[in-house]
């Protein structure tokens, strides 16, 4: 028992210091690691099986959307990326390129993708002639550089997995219907998947994506009050389609621009689940996304029939559920301080008692609730525990959220509960970019969106006293 103590002892206390309880919690629970390369992480096998459970379900709902999914060179020629001036500008500080070959120096650098509007565009340009080819609707899985200069494991690192989709569209209604249906998507998922609660909004013009006509958000709050931008979709316009010289053919004869999208989620979610869901203990994981949702423990495994039946209730529900038997040598008190630190939903506990008994224990990784189930009513029990775990952790997240979103109505009061409460802060704000940099200055906040879900608060702006726009959700941000 003195092991399993010191597992808990190895986390940083959240109160004491949360950026550090995060970087314990992704080391020790065997998420990922360090590598030679600076700014770059190594994805270990049960932070990649995390991926895989968000890639799998995001792309079964983007098919469902009607979108295809494609794949780009990794590199981008330089001539081809200053074609369209804002966005070239909006990443120009984070762009990696390719200067030479071998040993030969390039006639032309080679940018390695930050993200990929340019090749998508380059490619619909030579694809789409008319009405017929549209709309286009293409979603890609790849990886991005982006040359960051502060990182941290899944939240900012210089390479990162994603998926971004590019779509094209005969005009410019139905390229807004698409920005806000796969918003919506990204929603649905983190509320429904991930269990993590969001706010949907619009950016403001400072903040939306370089290139874009209108960036929507969705925003996420973290155990610490911190905000994270866990998902975006992008309005382009035409725009990219001007600068590319993407046209069709309308039905009348008529050349016409085509309005385009683009919108991405990356392995910076892993870090919302981690911050939103995780305790001093290590992971929490929502079952939806688990890689294991069960685990079994045989208790005195030396004992007749302890792991026979222990094997016997892995074959009847790994058909079921995700689940896993740990027959190791190991102590059970280790196990479950391990499977804990992992953030294994839910432990499933059989000894000689239980045999006699004709029972399971099961164990919440979120509450520690044991749950005494009759053995044969575990293929029913253990998913409708495993439903109850998955909601009940929306609603803590959900509870959490509101609770530190707070108002404003005068600077005084923003500067105050900036410094004082950590969460989100709504006010009023008259849209102008003096007042947001103002804002930013002066309590350390970044606009996060404005909400879909307007509140009139007041009549005037927050900060300079004139007349407001918008009521706007401000917060400190990863």
């Amino acid at each position: 028992m003195a092991e399993d103590k010191k597992l808990v002892e190895d986390i940083t206390s959240m109160d004491e210091d949360f950026s550090q309880w995060y970087t314990d919690v992704v080391l020790k629970a065997d998420l990922a690691d360090y590598s030679s390369v600076r700014g770059c992480m190594i994805i270990k096998p049960y932070g990649y099986a995390l991926w895989e459970n968000i890639q799998k379900e995001l792309d079964r709902r983007f098919k469902a959307t009607g979108h295809e999914n494609v794949y780009m060179p990794l590199f981008i020629p330089e001539s081809l990326l200053q074609k369209e001036k804002d966005h070239v500008e909006g990443f120009a500080p984070e762009v990696a390129w390719v200067t030479h070959g071998g040993e030969e120096k390039l006639t032309e650098r080679l940018c390695v993708r930050p993200t990929s509007e340019t090749l998508f565009c380059q490619h619909f340009a030579s694809v789409v002639k008319s009405y017929r080819d549209l709309p286009k609707l293409y979603n890609q899985w790849c990886s991005v550089v982006r040359w960051e200069k502060t990182t941290r494991p899944f939240l900012r690192t210089m390479e990162f997995l994603w998926q971004e989709g590019h779509t094209v569209h005969a005009t410019a209604e139905e390229a807004k219907e698409e920005t806000i249906r796969m918003l919506n998507v990204y929603a649905e998922f983190c509320e429904d998947f991930l269990a993590i609660p969001v706010i949907k909004g619009k950016k403001t013009d400072k903040e939306k994506f370089a290139g874009a006509i209108e960036t929507y958000t969705i925003e996420s709050m973290m155990h610490d009050g911190k905000a994270l931008q866990s998902g975006t979709s992008h309005n382009f316009g035409d725009k990219f389609a001007r600068a590319f010289n993407i046209q069709y053919t309308d039905r009348n004869n008529q050349l016409k621009y085509v309005h385009e999208t683009s919108w991405g989620m990356s392995t910076r979610i892993i870090g919302a689940v981690i911050m939103v869901h995780g305790d001093n203990n290590g992971l929490v994981l929502p079952p939806k996304v688990a890689p294991t949702q069960l685990v079994i423990i045989p208790v005195s495994p030396h004992k007749e029939g302890v792991p026979e039946k222990a094997r016997e209730v892995f074959q009847r529900l790994s058909g079921i559920v995700r689940a896993k038997i740990d027959e190791s040598d190991r102590m059970p008190g280790w196990k479950f301080a391990e499977y804990e630190m992992r953030g294994v939903p839910l432990r499933l506990e059989i000894g000689p008692r239980d045999l006699e008994k004709e029972q399971a224990v099961l164990v919440r990784r979120d509450n520690r609730e044991k749950i005494i189930v009759p053995l044969a009513e575990l293929e029913s029990r253990v998913p409708q525990v495993l439903e109850q775990l998955q909601q009940s952790l929306f609603e803590k997240a959900k509870r959490m959220m509101d609770s530190r979103i707070y108002t404003a109505g005068s600077m005084e009061e923003l500067e105050s509960t900036a410094a004082n409460l950590p969460g989100f802060i709504k006010s009023m704000w008259c849209g102008s970019r003096e007042c947001e940099d103002l804002i930013k200055d002066r309590t350390g906040m970044t606009s996060r969106c404005i909400p879909f879900e307007q509140e009139k608060l007041s009549d005037r702006c927050v900060c300079c006293g004139k007349e407001a726009k918008h009521m706007v959700y401000w917060g400190k941000a990863y």
